[in-house]
């Protein structure tokens, strides 16, 4: 397999695909029946460790999550495949974290913070969840958040943001906050996103730092030709895509899809199927 193409966040090589969890972990953004079917097949050790093995194919070696504590299926699994290529995997760390203004909150948060670090975590983006809290729009400031950044500093990891509302990316680039890179909703769909896709786009454009772009594929509302092709033509070379995938198969359609929009080639894939194909599907045999 061939490695896929890599970027940098603060001196860390990362590939431009990243891995993500929700559909490990059971987040569909569908409704609980989705759920349910993910956690049914990936909620297990061994289906997860195939579906891990098959992105460390392609040296996709960097997993979102909101913590990687515990001895939860994906970390058995991580473990497992860590071990089969003797390589760690850098771990892209999503907490909540309290950020009430008071002694007792900071404590809690500091004591996440320092959990996602025992855990292994290379980076860690506070959770858009937590970080919007922050957010002063008259004052176009984040109150409080350089505390945050500084804990994440002070236990070793990488900061950065996780964003929904984009006003994150441009309050934290206009106050200098020490934020190494961004977690930011891009889809051609528009789906979750808080402003039109153009808008978003511009906002990543002119970020100060990479992005790690999520929802590439609005959670299942899109095909992955679609949405991957969508994301890599419209992104900067220093950004990444996030990718969710159900089975090792999957992996492997949308690694080749994402290597194709890279390479602007068309994508190697089979025919889908269809009771009555139409004639005109002969051309792509």
């Amino acid at each position: 397999m061939s490695a896929f193409p890599r970027t940098e966040v603060a001196g860390v090589s990362l590939p431009r695909l990243l891995i993500g969890t929700n559909w490990i972990l059971g987040y569909s953004h569908t409704g609980p029946a989705a759920d349910e079917m993910i956690l049914g097949r990936n909620g297990v050790k061994e289906n997860c460790e195939a579906l891990l093995d098959a992105y460390m194919q392609y040296d996709i070696d960097a997993i979102m999550a909101p913590s990687f504590g515990g001895e939860m299926p994906l970390r058995q699994a991580m473990r497992a495949v860590e071990e089969k290529y003797d390589k760690p995997f850098l771990q892209i760390a999503t907490p909540q974290i309290n950020v009430d203004d008071s002694p007792t909150a900071r404590a809690e948060a500091e004591k996440t913070i320092a959990k996602c670090a025992s855990d292994g975590a290379r980076f860690c983006l506070i959770h858009h969840f937590s970080a919007e809290q922050l957010v002063n729009k008259n004052r176009q400031t984040m109150d409080r958040l350089p505390d945050y950044l500084d804990m994440i500093r002070s236990h070793g990891m990488i900061p950065g943001l996780s964003a929904h509302m984009p006003e994150l990316v441009l309050y934290s680039d206009q106050n200098g906050y020490d934020v190494e890179t961004y977690i930011q909703i891009y889809n051609c769909m528009g789906f979750m996103m808080q402003i039109e896709v153009e808008g978003v786009n511009s906002v990543i454009w002119n970020a100060k730092k990479p992005v790690m772009s999520i929802k590439s594929m609005a959670a299942g509302r899109c095909t992955p030709f679609v949405g991957l092709t969508f994301s890599f033509a419209t992104l900067r070379p220093c950004d990444m895509v996030t990718l969710g995938a159900f089975t090792p198969s999957e992996v492997h359609e949308d690694v080749e899809i994402a290597l194709a929009a890279i390479e602007r080639r068309h994508p190697l894939l089979g025919k889908r199927s269809s009771p009555a194909p139409s004639p005109i599907l002969k051309v792509r045999e």
